[in-house]
């Protein structure tokens, strides 16, 4: 066997490898759960995640500070006399209002069609036109026709997309970081169990604090960046989604 050959079957057979072992164990702990609710993930410090990082944001100039005379009751960028009850620091909690409501058609058609016929023809080949019965497997090779070539192709395409979405919730994001410019970062994540199943809601993103409304809530629409996540998991899913081995062989598949 050549050293090409060997190296491809070994690279096949840990693609292989590799996609058994996922498999084994993401059967493992299906097996591992049988009968029991899909266990919900333990609360924790966003920040503290392995996949958690820190937002780069395009910074204005730094403005001066405002004046604060002594004795004053009034605090700069307080709505009131007293202190803004409103979501501002690090470790604060305020409602996002997920409204979502997506609508699209799309009807496309295309259709190609194309013909093609190519002849070549040698009477006089500076004297060589008797000799070409040499170079061709034909006894008798006629000069005036030596290549004809024609071609047809035919495509034709149709699709077609209609989506309705709506999606209406509510979720306790945490302040994770506050921006140079005062901007607020915003990480939330509820998780519901019901009858074996998991829905998760998740939101992140940029919110300014003059968004924030007076009952210390956000509309998903006022938020930058944002990243939201609406799923589940459990048996229903499960059921729902293919085998992982056909799954493997979608993604693999070239045809």
């Amino acid at each position: 066997m050549k050293p090409t050959n060997l190296l491809s079957t070994s690279c096949l057979v840990a693609v292989a490898a590799c996609v058994l072992l996922s498999g084994c164990s993401s059967t493992l702990d299906k097996l591992d759960n049988i009968g029991k609710a899909p266990p919900l993930e333990k609360v924790a410090n966003p920040a503290e995640a392995p996949t958690y990082e820190k937002l780069s944001w395009p910074m204005p100039e730094n403005a001066p500070p405002e004046r604060q005379y002594a004795g004053s009751l009034w605090q700069p960028g307080s709505r009131a006399f007293f202190r803004d009850q409103r979501a501002a620091r690090v470790g604060d909690i305020l409602r996002v209002n997920i409204k979502i409501k997506d609508k699209a058609q799309f009807n496309n058609e295309t259709e190609g069609k194309r013909d093609s016929s190519d002849t070549a023809a040698a009477p006089s080949l500076l004297g060589f036109a008797n000799k070409l019965k040499h170079f061709t497997p034909i006894a008798t090779p006629d000069p005036t026709n030596l290549v004809d070539i024609t071609g047809a192709r035919n495509n034709k395409g149709t699709g077609k997309i209609k989506r309705d979405e709506t999606i209406e919730t509510q979720v306790a994001a945490l302040i994770t970081q506050v921006l140079p410019n005062g901007n607020l970062v915003v990480d939330g994540k509820q998780e519901i169990n019901v009858n074996f199943e998991v829905r998760e809601v998740s939101v992140r993103g940029v919110v300014r604090p003059q968004d924030i409304k007076s009952d210390n809530s956000v509309d998903s629409t006022q938020i930058a960046e944002a990243r939201i996540v609406y799923g589940g998991r459990g048996q229903l899913t499960d059921v729902q989604q293919g085998r992982w081995g056909q799954q493997a062989i979608d993604a693999i598949s070239p045809f």
